[in-house]
């Protein structure tokens, strides 16, 4: 198909306009159906908040080809790159190579954009020109688009098309790849040629993740994370020269366009201003004009940065007559206003009078205005007296020689400083280096120094008055101002940890705390917030150094250094930098750049190991592990106790509670927990109140930290609990429904119309903010399992919502609207949640098997609640290598292991076989888990000597490759064999190993006392054994290849005996042979699930020769197979 023209916007009727912007642009999608190989169901419809279809109702006409909404600048604001080429394409997404899917396509300079139609504002997704590496023909009508590590394939209707379009996108790219030679982001490795104004993680409404979003220039980007930012390959972008930003809450803002409503929510309040502030940036920079700069561009040295030579630098000092880029703008004004004052050349119109404009132009080529520039450099005084009574001053001088341009020049450095440097360190450093040379100084007031913690307040009378000095990387500290010998002075090379109270901590209203390496601790305080927050900056930027500077960018409650551990590099303690603001953890390690920050109030486990000499802080969260080792005990303990109290509930409402991983309070799924496993067959659960005392002590307790808090049957019993959960919601401040949305719930209630009220139920869940939303399904979710015990529990749905109605709605039970809400979210519990098949059946299976183990009495009376908190070890039983871990019911040893690998970040290689490990220390056996084995069972079966570790099944590839090549489904062969009885009541063992013949097929293992022998002496069904690799020392086997199988009967006693083979071969064989008739042939999953990250093969040890059955072509043929893919035999057994 080949282009058609598109009429200018003007030519468009206005209706047709509109309907552009609303008949295929309802909901802003994250990519094509099926687009993506992996979780692009996430980005699901925006709806448009800013216009309403009902308003439309006019008949509208429909163009032969709507142009697209954003052709035209509107307003004539900015100029729109314009279009290469446009038109229909057929893109084949990656899940199968013959669907297609029909896409307005669009190529300009910069980017090849597709969308859903070509009435559409935003794009699909969108690739930019500088990430295309090369455009290839594939075939008929079809070509890729190659990037680095995504390729997109098209089809056109035509050879001509296919041939217009490549040579299209390779004109795009080599006027691409022009351009950026002229830029220093080529010089430098970078692909695009605008670093951002700010980027960072948001919530967008209507998208399950969140998003990366960028400001850059102006314009807003949006990425589906920060990997796909870096490659170039985004969702869409959002031209600020029609978009408007307002706040809406503490953390939510929305941009607005004439096309659609963009809802963002930032992590903090902080984020959202900053947001704010760079969208703002690029609002003005769209509505900016480029007069100003293209008269100083003319200028042929004005078109590079002063400092870093980019092209087209649009900000400029006027003081200093320079033109600089955004980047170098940011430095000059980190400077102060006194060494550099910057002005945009497209924003501050005022600014640029005529005579500036040409003092800019002429500072590079007149010779009177650069000797007038040189004299200030050197230092002379602006209004220095110029030995001239009629023109006393410099600036008087230049007026009355009527030099207009040395007017403005010295006009504008009136008030500049004259710079300080040192003759003896020229600076080499760039400004985006932290200089170690930070200077301040000024009054403090500062207490005697502590070699422990200050517990107590410092009144005000403990404070001296000194002048303080930082600089050349040292604090002194004098009597006055005119002492010249210090009282005494602070290394930055030796400060360890800088810390800011909470104000009004002491005498003084704001205060900071230095630690040093000495062991010593520091106190200074002052009155004035500003004063003391920029001591405190001053001070963390003389000790901080540059790969930590990305630290400062915010407040901070503590800042410095500790030594760590994280993933497998636990060998040796490494020093790393700190940050401590609110509830986050920020980290910056030498070997990589800034980590995620830790959420405190989200951690897993926070505990303390080790004995008061060594103690180490151990933070885990969901898929990382940090060990922060105390070295020096002073700074070590105020880190402590300030983690220990970010990580604490900080008030009473739900969003500053502990929280899980789903933003499910920990005091929630505590007590939601602890009933499932103890309570949901108890009678009149949540009927019967608790004993009051206790309700109150165990409140308070789970108040102040749940996560420490471990509920234990025979400790408490379910009625306190019960009665616990009803009280914290109950008195919640705004309660789980909010105060704001709490009638529009109840008035719900009354709609008639069932799937009417369900749909209004739904949209009032989504209203609700995330922690109330996702507390509200995971009590109801309790409750609907509740309810399916009330044959013994005697608590129907109704009853449910009779105590329920009046907690959750904070009413005094005379409404009977509030019960009604409750009894219809869990009566429609699936409907209203969106609760799909697969989570409703794991649901049944968890509480199926924690109802059997209590019916068979083998849960555990002092197991955790809920929590069935499991210790598991990587590879080895060590302190530093354990992890703590919840195991629900339905979790598998495959979902075990790769949750500990990604815990601790360790890539699978293709051929990594990790399984989880069943230990018996005392048996010295092991028994690696079935991939698909519950976890659950065999954690409640563990004895005291027993342990699960995860480690590399070094014969799983060897059994694997004998599986393939072996015929039938049977073993059988002669084995040592010793049965383990018991004499005299004494559980000795006895008798020692004899050669039997054994034959295992699928049903059962039959024991015969010699080859010849027609009646088995022993025989076993092959599903109630479970087999152990090793046998004990004691037993002294004759051969070191052997396997200890463990039979339980029917009336669950256990029976064991030791099977020892020849050689190692022999073993792998049988035990291969035991996994494969056990588990129906599917020894190890098909599917590569196991592989997350790509590592670089490596070689560890070698693997023995196998035996091969069969004739020499098939045994190459097999061993070809198996070399590429080790599974595909497998699967044909």
């Amino acid at each position: 198909m080949t282009k058609k023209e598109e009429p200018p916007p003007s030519q468009i009727p206005r209706a047709v306009r509109v309907a552009s912007l609303l008949s295929e642009g309802e909901e802003l999608s994250g990519d094509d159906q099926g687009d993506e190989d992996e979780d692009d169901h996430d980005y699901e419809g925006v709806p448009n908040g800013g216009w309403h279809t009902s308003s439309l109702s006019l008949p509208l006409p429909r163009p032969v080809t709507a142009p697209h909404p954003m052709d035209g600048p509107p307003g004539g604001a900015t100029p729109i790159t314009p279009v290469i080429k446009a038109g229909w394409l057929d893109k084949n997404p990656p899940q199968g190579s013959y669907i297609y899917q029909k896409r307005w396509v669009r190529l300009d300079a910069d980017h090849l954009r597709y969308f859903d139609s070509n009435k559409d504002a935003y794009s699909k997704r969108f690739i930019s020109v500088a990430c295309i590496s090369r455009v290839a023909a594939i075939g008929d009508q079809k070509f890729e688009v190659i990037t680095n590590n995504r390729t997109f394939a098209f089809r056109a209707e035509s050879d001509v098309e296919r041939k217009e379009w490549m040579q299209a996108l390779q004109q795009a790219m080599a006027e691409q790849r022009a351009r950026a030679r002229l830029s220093s982001a080529y010089l430098l490795g970078v692909p695009g040629s605008e670093q951002p104004d700010r980027a960072g993680s948001l919530e967008l409404r209507g998208f399950k993740n969140k998003l990366y979003v960028a400001v850059v220039g102006d314009k807003v980007q949006l990425y589906k994370n920060r990997e796909e930012y870096q490659l170039g390959i985004g969702i869409t972008f959002i031209d600020m020269s029609v978009g408007n930003v307002k706040e809406v809450d503490r953390r939510s803002f929305d941009l607005t366009t004439p096309y659609r409503i963009f809802s963002f929510s930032a992590d903090s309040e902080l984020e959202k201003e900053q947001w704010l502030e760079a969208m703002q940036g690029a609002i003005a920079e769209a509505l900016s004009t480029s007069e100003v700069a293209e008269r100083i561009w003319a200028a042929a040295p004005n078109r590079f940065c002063a400092d870093c030579g980019a092209a087209q630098p649009d900000w400029a000092s006027i003081n200093l007559c320079v033109v600089i880029c955004k980047r170098c703008a940011g430095e000059h004004r980190g400077l102060g206003a006194g060494v550099s004052k910057v002005r945009s050349l497209k924003m501050d119109r005022k600014v640029w009078t005529e005579t500036l404009i040409q003092a800019l132009c002429a500072a590079v080529t007149t010779t009177d205005l650069a000797e007038t520039q040189a004299l200030l450099g050197c230092g002379a005084g602006i209004s220095c007296f110029s030995g001239d009574p009629e023109a006393p001053t410099p600036l008087a001088l230049a007026e009355q020689a009527g030099q207009t341009l040395q007017m403005e020049f010295l006009r504008n450095n009136r008030t500049t400083e004259v710079p300080r440097l040192d003759s003896m360190k020229p600076l080499e450093k760039h400004y985006s280096v932290v200089l170690p040379t930070v200077s301040h100084s000024g009054f403090l007031y500062k207490t005697a120094s502590a070699g422990k913690l200050l517990q107590d307040r410092r009144a005000r009378e403990e404070f001296s008055r000194r002048w303080c000095v930082l600089s050349d990387g040292v604090l002194s500290y004098y009597e006055n101002e005119r002492a010249v010998t210090p009282n005494g002075e602070i290394r930055a090379s030796e400060i360890v940890c800088l810390a800011v109270p909470p104000p009004d901590t002491h005498g003084f209203e704001h205060t900071f705390e230095v630690y040093t390496e000495g062991e010593r601790l520091y106190l200074f305080g002052l009155e004035s917030a500003e004063q003391a927050h920029e001591w405190v900056k001053c001070i963390a930027k003389a000790f901080v150094p540059p790969l930590a500077e990305d630290l400062l960018a915010r407040d901070f409650e503590r800042l410095g250094r500790l030594p760590y551990k994280a993933g497998l590099s636990l060998q040796r303690a490494q020093e790393g930098w700190f940050s401590l603001s609110g509830s986050e953890l920020r980290a910056v390690f030498p070997e990589g750049p800034c980590e995620e920050p830790l959420q405190l109030r989200k951690l897993q486990e926070l505990s303390i190991q080790g004995d008061s000499e060594n103690q180490v802080l151990v933070l885990v969260e969901r898929r990382r592990t940090l060990y922060i080792q105390g070295e020096r005990r002073l700074d070590f303990m105020g880190w402590l106790g300030a983690i220990q109290k970010a990580a604490a509930s900080l008030g009473d409402t739900l969003s500053e509670q502990q929280l899980g991983d789903s933003d499910i309070p920990v005091i929630v799924y505590r007590c939601v927990d602890y009933i499932t496993q103890c309570g949901l067959t108890s009678e009149g659960i949540y009927r019967k109140c608790g004993q009051t005392s206790k309700t109150q002590r165990l409140l308070e307790s789970l108040r102040q930290d749940a996560r420490s808090v471990h509920l234990k049957e025979g400790e408490q019993h379910v009625d306190d609990v019960s009665s616990a959960l009803k009280r914290f919601l109950r008195d919640l401040p705004d309660g789980l429904f909010t105060r704001a949305q709490r009638l529009a719930w109840l008035e719900a209630s009354e709609i008639e119309d069932e799937e009417e009220k369900v749909s209004r139920y739904r949209e009032l869940l989504v209203r609700l903010p995330p922690v109330n939303r996702a507390t509200v399904k995971a009590l109801i979710s309790h409750l609907y399992c509740v309810q399916c015990f009330s044959d013994t529990n005697q608590m129907n749905v109704h009853n449910l919502a009779i105590v329920f109605g009046p907690t959750l709605f904070q009413t005094d039970g005379q409404d009977y609207k509030a019960g009604h809400v409750v009894e219809d979210l869990i009566s429609h519990y699936v409907v209203v949640f969106s609760v799909d098949e697969e989570e409703l059946r794991k649901q049944r299976e968890e509480i199926t098997a924690i109802v059997k183990m209590r019916v068979a009495g083998t849960a555990s009376g002092t197991q955790h609640a809920g929590d069935f908190i499991c210790t598991v070890y990587l590879e080895e039983k060590k302190a530093e290598t354990e992890q703590h871990i919840k195991i629900p019911a339905s979790m598998t040893a495959e979902e075990l292991t790769l949750e500990i690998l990604d815990r601790r970040n360790v890539g699978i290689r293709e051929k990594d076989y990790w399984t989880c490990f069943e230990v018996n220390e005392r048996e010295e056996a092991e028994r690696p888990l079935h991939f698909a084995e519950k976890v659950l069972p065999i954690l409640h079966g563990l004895g005291t000597d027993s342990h699960l570790v995860v480690k590399k099944h070094q014969a799983m590839e060897a059994m694997l490759l004998y599986l393939a090549s072996r015929v039938g489904d049977t073993k059988h062969g002669m084995m040592k064999f010793r049965e383990d009885r018991s004499l005299l009541g004494l559980g000795l063992p006895s008798g020692g190993f004899h050669d039997r013949y054994f034959i295992l097929n699928s049903s059962c293992l039959r024991l015969y006392k010699e080859v010849r022998s027609h009646r088995p002496e022993k025989e076993w069904s092959v599903k109630s054994l479970k087999v152990y690799l090793g046998v004990k020392k004691k037993l002294r086997p004759p051969t070191c290849w052997g396997f200890t199988v463990v039979h339980e009967t029917e009336k669950h006693e256990k029976q064991q005996w030791y099977l020892c083979c020849d050689t190692q071969m022999e073993l792998r064989e049988w035990f291969a042979t035991f996994l494969f008739v056990q588990h129906d042939g599917l020894v190890w999953p098909s599917e590569p699930s196991r592989v997350s990250r790509a590592v670089p093969e490596v070689r560890l040890g070698s693997v023995s020769l196998i035996p091969l059955r069969g004739s020499e072509n098939e045994m190459r043929r097999s061993v070809a197979a198996f070399t590429s893919d080790p599974l595909s035999l497998l699967r044909n057994v």
